[in-house]
């Protein structure tokens, strides 16, 4: 991997990104990521404080990481179950740091549990947070992006958006989260379409499983799992590749992490 430094220089100079889901795991390590290049990071997340949630990882945290390593850094701390902080939190990080250029929608709440046992209220709430809110904030950014004439939305999926196939059997408790990966990747595709001539690329980054508080937390790390696992440094680079892309070449794309920086020919960098 190559040096891990902030280039205030680099391909992102000048533009401010927003990543929700920020406070730990996926979501601090693609802030750093692309603060690395020269972007201004705008950090989101339920989770400011310590003390906040029962998960290591604060908002606090990822933008202190930031600032003492020489980025230009703020966060905004929002709930993306709720419309008003969803409209919030684009205000107030236009407001600190500028008008938004790349938008990663990276936060989730998931619940695993079989269809017969899974409560309403539950289904709604993975809906609203994985599915509604990056369409949501995609609504929000779109307008200056395109009077700007240029941005980039990377919406960050699972493998679990895939189908599955026979035989079956063993696994349970996916089918609502798979849902939402599908729902997320369809629109990405979509979107992709809408605004390509506008000089917007719009991708999904398809991350495998990472070693996360999250990922801990479901116990989806085991003996049987344990050789899938995919350094976070993959991620976080495929996400900052498809920031800079070029939407002529370059939208639309269900991107997962290895394969496609293997095809690119491209090393993830080390992280601060």
């Amino acid at each position: 991997m190559t040096d891990a430094k902030i280039d205030r220089d680099g391909p992102l100079k000048g533009k401010t990104a927003l990543v929700t889901g920020a406070s730990r795991g996926i979501g601090e390590a693609i802030c750093v990521r692309l603060a690395m290049a020269g972007a201004r990071v705008v950090a989101s997340a339920r989770t400011a404080e310590d003390g906040e949630s029962k998960l290591p990882g604060t908002l606090h945290a990822t933008v202190d990481r930031l600032r003492t390593a020489g980025a230009d850094a703020a966060f905004v701390k929002a709930d993306l179950a709720l419309a008003a902080d969803r409209e919030r939190l684009v205000s107030e990080a236009e407001a600190a740091s500028g008008p938004i250029d790349v938008l990663v929608n990276n936060a989730a709440i998931t619940y695993f549990m079989p269809v017969a046992v899974f409560s309403e209220k539950r289904f709604k709430l993975m809906m609203e947070v994985q599915v509604y809110a990056p369409f949501h904030l995609a609504q929000l950014v779109l307008p200056g992006m395109k009077e700007r004439g240029g941005g980039a939305i990377v919406n960050i999926s699972s493998p679990a958006g895939i189908h599955p196939k026979p035989p079956y059997g063993g696994a349970q408790g996916g089918t609502v989260y798979g849902m939402c990966k599908a729902a997320l990747e369809r629109f990405t595709t979509g979107l992709a379409a809408e605004v390509q001539e506008d000089g917007i690329a719009v991708n999904v980054v398809s991350p495998g499983l990472v070693d996360t508080p999250g990922v801990a937390v479901h116990g989806l790390i085991n003996e049987r799992t344990r050789d899938r696992v995919q350094p976070i440094e993959y991620i976080a680079e495929a996400v900052y590749r498809l920031a800079i892309a070029d939407p002529q070449a370059m939208t639309g794309q269900v991107a997962y992490a290895a394969p496609f920086l293997a095809e690119l020919g491209i090393t993830p960098s080390a992280l601060l």
